[in-house]
């Protein structure tokens, strides 16, 4: 069994379980830490053990490209590569592709595009994608599909929603008809598409059904549409996915939107964010977002969050991390990211034991109003 439903909240469709890999079990909801090629930004393995990370994302375009399959296949794969043990989830490039609007072209067969290192020329298949994602070992695997921007024109959503249909049976036979490079599982989910129209991710959703898929992403969200959208698109979506197998919601998003998103039936996240804003001296905490570069923080003693217990929050104040930023010190980068990832995988956790303990719905709604809080900044305190 690839996934087992442990339980589901009786006030929402907010749903506990267990992705079972050949690298271990995945505990959801879980949220994927970012490491598109092969490592998450200014973060050691070390210590994304220590913040209890159980799985990771690889991104299957630039992985391609650097350090490419043959090096990958040497080294047998990408977990032995970069020496991690636990699962890998690997995003099939669409999106990628999508954001070289300029250096690429679509067609039936697959997609053209130019290479944002050396402009050399390249094509994805279907077919080719789910070769380099045999190559690069991940548990996970996903199906290639367009993701389209917003605003977009019904026309063109709808055409490609037929197209991501094609493409992602295309990816199923061919997975089927290969097998796994290095003896372990691997897993293909769909992506569900639509944009913001109902009707659309509603045929999406039930072309891919159709296929015996091990999971069901919900793509082409959080790329400029507003939070209700994305918020009802997904709780629309979730409907026409089977309550037997794991649902994620790929690019998303901010603490609250995931909380948001799990009342809704998502098991599955990634987004760049935590890392991201932590290295841009942004922190989340329980208490609402923390700008450390404040002056407000020059002499602050206290930890940046009381309530979270990984290395930077036990062991620093919310002065030397200034101090950290505005020396333009790198451990300023290792130290952010480290709690902020921390932040958003306690976060998961104990969403998962509100849901077992059967009170989720009200603890989400307090801990959205105290998570959401913005500290007051004052721009002209605030050293670049």
């Amino acid at each position: 069994m690839f996934f087992e439903l442990i339980k589901t909240d009786t006030n929402s469709k907010a749903r506990a379980g267990i992705i079972h890999t050949s690298h271990g079990d995945i505990l959801t909801p879980i949220f994927m830490p970012v490491g598109t090629q092969g490592t998450i930004k200014a973060v050691e393995h070390r210590e994304l053990e220590e913040i209890g990370t159980q799985i990771i994302l690889g991104n299957t375009y630039h992985l391609y490209l650097r350090p490419g399959t043959e090096i990958l296949e040497k080294f047998g794969g990408l977990h032995k590569f970069i020496n991690w043990k636990k699962p890998i989830l690997t995003d099939s490039g669409g999106f990628q592709i999508y954001s070289l609007a300029e250096l690429r072209k679509i067609r039936e067969e697959g997609v053209e595009f130019k290479s944002h290192i050396d402009g050399s020329m390249h094509f994805f298949s279907p077919e080719k994608v789910i070769d380099i994602q045999r190559s690069i070992g991940s548990d996970i695997m996903m199906v290639l599909d367009e993701c389209v921007g917003y605003p977009a024109q019904y026309e063109y959503v709808k055409k490609s929603v037929v197209l991501s249909s094609q493409w992602a049976k295309r990816c199923f036979d061919h997975f089927k008809s290969t097998q796994p490079i290095y003896g372990h599982n691997q897993f293909l989910f769909g992506i569900v598409q639509g944009s913001v129209f109902k009707d659309l991710r509603k045929v999406s959703a039930e072309d891919l059904t159709q296929i015996d898929f091990d999971g069901f992403a919900i793509g082409g969200l959080a790329v400029g549409e507003s939070t209700e959208e994305m918020y009802d698109i997904t709780d629309f979506t979730t409907d026409y996915l089977p309550h037997d197998k794991p649902r994620y919601l790929m690019g998303v998003g901010r603490p609250e939107n995931l909380l948001e998103a799990i009342e809704r039936g998502i098991d599955m996240f990634d987004c760049v964010m935590p890392t991201r804003n932590g290295r841009n001296a942004y922190l989340f905490t329980s208490k609402g977002v923390l700008p450390i570069k404040n002056s407000q923080f020059k002499e602050d003693e206290s930890p940046v969050d009381d309530e979270c217990d990984c290395y930077t929050c036990k062991n620093f104040s919310r002065a030397y991390l200034r101090h950290l930023f505005v020396a333009r010190e790198i451990l300023a980068l290792q130290l952010a990211s480290i709690h902020n990832l921390r932040f958003y995988l306690n976060l998961m956790s104990e969403a998962r034991q509100m849901i077992l303990e059967g009170s989720f719905s009200n603890w989400k709604k307090e801990k959205v109003i105290q998570i959401s809080n913005k500290l007051t900044i004052n721009k002209e305190e605030i050293i670049d």
